[in-house]
């Protein structure tokens, strides 16, 4: 029997039901493996009761995870559902080139859509792209397809002038926010969109207006292998999945300590915060994020923010308990940091034994830095 890995990439190939579909397709085809490509689908799969069949245990990029798939898989399939057939293209260019095993790899690109495709990324792959292709009613194109319709509009790679790198942004529509490695950098105000960095910083978004505070949060990086991504991280309006949680997880073992952790970059893994009793949030597109994903795992939050909210996702959502703290601008860092310093001890995470004489010991560090703070409580 064939060994097929799946690399199931993003939210939308999963809510769709298009995830959950073509697995079943390949059984026909032989013993098939899943894991999930980048972060962003993993509440997807959880959603989506998938997480038995599609592993998500490990924070790997699309890349990564083909890498590893790859080494038991005589094909692997990538699945991805991009916003317009242009982003899934330019996405599946990226991904194959940055692979390390030299995969005998397969896209399946927006299978519920007119234009949707198969693409055997190397020529021997042809026969079992077709007949996935037959099965989902979509058309095969070649590689050489897929880099002809990106080289006009200079998509498929990045030019470096000296210190300077640019990169363009695929299939970008106007006023969409700007991701780079999780973080909202900008926001686009047209569909011809440039990122520059000089030194590793980005410095300008060309068609774009920049986010000066995002850029700060993201510090240096290498722009070609950023992680980029516009619009919403969540496009579909799915009712979440909650994961009944057992009493032994939610306290220590003298059933008297509450253990609280403290997040302020929403790039990181928030799903490692799942077992807390409470999750303090630093910014609004952090505890926008954090509030949605631990809403699954009845995680109540505190919300530090100052209304420079992003929208990240279509519609969020808060475990009852949660409080969030709305301040002036710029106050949310301000105030996380002290919260950060002198209520953890500068330290991610520690344990206490009343939440509300908890939130009691925020609103004090609150009142006493500024007067201008509104609650919100949940």
């Amino acid at each position: 029997m064939m060994k097929i890995g799946v690399v199931v990439h993003g939210p939308q190939i999963v809510d769709t039901g298009f995830a959950e579909k073509i697995l079943r397709l390949l059984e026909n085809y032989g013993i098939v493996k899943a894991r999930l490509g980048g972060t962003m689908g993993r509440t997807a799969v959880i959603d989506a009761k998938l997480e038995k069949i599609i592993d998500i245990n490990m924070k790997l990029l699309p890349s990564q995870s083909i890498d590893k798939i790859s080494q038991d898989s005589d094909v692997v399939f990538l699945i991805n559902y991009g916003k317009s057939i242009v982003t899934g293209h330019a996405f599946g260019y990226k991904v194959f080139s940055r692979c390390h095993s030299d995969p005998d790899l397969i896209q399946i690109e927006r299978p519920g859509e007119p234009d949707g495709t198969v693409i055997p990324w190397k020529p021997h792959l042809t026969d079992i792209a077709e007949n996935m292709a037959s099965d989902l009613d979509l058309k095969v194109i070649t590689p050489s397809d897929v880099v002809d319709s990106m080289e006009p509009n200079g998509l498929y790679n990045s030019t470096e002038d000296e210190n300077i790198v640019y990169r363009k942004i695929a299939g970008v529509s106007t006023d969409e926010n700007i991701f780079l490695n999780g973080i909202v950098v900008g926001r686009s105000t047209s569909s011809d969109v440039t990122l520059v960095a000089k030194n590793g910083i980005l410095t300008h978004i060309l068609g774009g207006k920049i986010k000066e505070h995002g850029v700060e949060k993201l510090g240096r990086i290498e722009l070609d292998s950023a992680v980029v991504k516009t619009g919403l991280l969540r496009r579909s309006k799915i009712k979440p999945r909650i994961i009944e949680r057992n009493i032994d997880q939610m306290y220590n073992k003298d059933n008297s300590k509450l253990n609280i952790s403290y997040l302020s970059h929403a790039a990181e893994d928030i799903y490692k915060l799942k077992d807390s009793d409470l999750v303090v949030t630093v910014g609004d597109d952090t505890t926008l994020v954090a509030a949605d994903i631990l809403y699954r795992f009845k995680v109540p939050i505190i919300g530090i923010t100052d209304g420079d909210l992003d929208r990240v996702v279509e519609e969020g959502f808060r475990t009852v308990g949660s409080m969030i703290v709305e301040l002036e601008s710029g106050y949310d860092d301000i105030i996380g940091k002290k919260i950060f310093l002198e209520l953890f001890n500068g330290c991610q995470t520690m344990e206490i034994e009343n939440i509300e004489n908890f939130k009691s010991k925020i609103i004090q560090i609150i009142s006493s830095t500024t007067s201008r703070y509104n609650l919100k409580h949940n």
